[in-house]
């Protein structure tokens, strides 16, 4: 053990090295869940030209040999050498770590620009091709572990396309599972965006023919175009819906989009939670945040004023609860769009922004009252269907109280007794 501590001691590690010290802190962790987030990021990045309007097409492969390509008919990244760094706008997206390369006026509403980033993905791969149609040019170049081993080059781009491709296929020494992806994981996130993004056709191609036991690729197409209503539709297939239509409110204030869309159903006894979900910018956000808890919290006294107006609950009733209300059987997508969204963390699990409340909370408070009070007989079955939940859980609340006091009473009377004295 020594006392002396000087610079020689400090190591200094160049962004890629960073990334590859430490993925977890930049992915979550090297198992199935960080292996996916490669994916979603870049896939989030062909996304955000969706949501400036210039993407309608992307289609995501897994190919054989364990890689993935991502490919999207938007505008391109620019090439274009960034006077700052001295390298082309495309390197530098894929070697800088935290290297922003958005403005407002290129995308207004980011899913990708707030994420870990391109240059995360291609430090923890293998190698990366990266291939852009724009200004009349075929751009590609070529990456191994992070590090770019050939120039940018160009060539003569005939049928004028434009788009972005991804090629990556990530690193064994990094993911300690292997990276042999889950296509469910895949199909279900990739469903999800198509869903929150009516119109953009995304299509996947799953190539590893050993895995599917066949040599014809599996080929799926997603595109819906009454979007989050849709996903309410798809997530309630497997449940009765309590009343048909589903409920969805949208609004807007000072930049920031709101859509809601939900249905409550009969519970089943293996499914009478509630589903909620939460979206900003097109990124699931797992661990909630303000827009779901918002959305929570505002619904429970609208069912309670709208069961004392149809007499269901009396005026001395106390408001219904959270979970009376909501797991009963309910279904919920909630998507914002706003310019700049505060993610907790770099996987984004979590939205922070304040402004989120009073737009969720006003289309709860007045946009869900209207429509429940336009509809009687549908508010009357989910007012009635709260109350039944609240009766049910407070007489299993009573038993359960019955038995505690009942084995407490036979625990005191076998305590009493002496060890000479005799039962009846």
């Amino acid at each position: 053990m020594t006392d002396t501590y000087s610079a020689d001691q400090i190591q200094i590690l160049e962004n890629h090295e960073a990334v590859r010290k430490r993925p977890g802190m930049y992915i979550g962790n090297t198992g199935l869940r960080g292996l996916h987030h490669l994916v979603y990021e870049v896939v989030d990045n062909a996304i955000d030209e969706g949501l400036a309007g210039y993407c309608t097409r992307i289609e995501v492969e897994l190919n054989a040999d364990g890689s993935v390509t991502v490919t999207d008919n938007g505008r391109g990244i620019p090439t274009e050498i960034h006077p700052k760094t001295g390298k082309s706008f495309l390197e530098a997206v894929l070697t800088v770590l935290c290297f922003v390369g958005r403005s407002s006026d290129g995308y207004k509403v980011s899913g990708g620009l707030h994420g870990v980033g391109l240059a995360v993905v291609n430090a923890l791969c293998e190698w990366l091709q990266v291939t852009v149609w724009r200004q009349e040019q075929i751009y590609s170049q070529h990456f191994e572990k992070g590090i770019a081993v050939t120039q940018l080059t160009a060539k003569p781009n005939p049928e004028n396309l434009t788009g972005t491709s991804i090629c990556f296929k990530p690193d064994v020494e990094i993911f300690h599972p292997g990276i042999e992806f889950d296509r469910p994981t895949l199909t279900s996130y990739l469903r999800q965006l198509a869903y929150l993004n009516p119109g953009l056709t995304i299509i996947f191609t799953d190539n590893r023919s050993e895995i599917l036991g066949s040599t014809s690729p599996s080929i799926e197409t997603y595109c819906y175009p009454d979007g989050i209503r849709e996903y309410v539709a798809y997530l309630n297939s497997d449940v009765e819906p309590l009343h048909p239509d589903i409920i969805y409110l949208q609004g807007d204030r000072d930049g920031v989009q709101v859509e809601i869309a939900c249905q409550w159903h009969i519970p089943r006894q293996d499914n009478s939670y509630s589903r909620l979900f939460g979206f900003a910018n097109c990124v699931q956000n797992l661990d909630g945040g303000t827009h779901l808890k918002t959305f929570q919290l505002a619904v429970r006294p609208v069912v309670s004023a709208i069961g004392r107006q149809l007499g269901k609950l009396k005026n001395t009733d106390p408001v219904l609860m959270g979970n009376e209300v909501l797991e009963c059987g309910f279904t919920a997508v909630i998507a914002v769009k706003l310019p700049n969204p505060e993610f907790e963390g770099p996987t984004k699990s979590r939205l922070a922004n304040p402004e989120v409340r009073e737009i969720v909370k006003s289309l709860v408070e007045k946009e869900l009252m209207a429509y429940l009070t336009a509809r009687p007989e549908v508010a009357g079955a989910i007012a009635q269907q709260a109350i039944e939940t609240r009766d049910a859980v407070m007489a299993a609340r009573q038993a359960r109280e019955l038995l505690r006091r009942q084995n407490g009473y036979k625990t005191v009377i076998r305590n009493r007794r002496q060890p000479g004295d005799r039962t009846s």
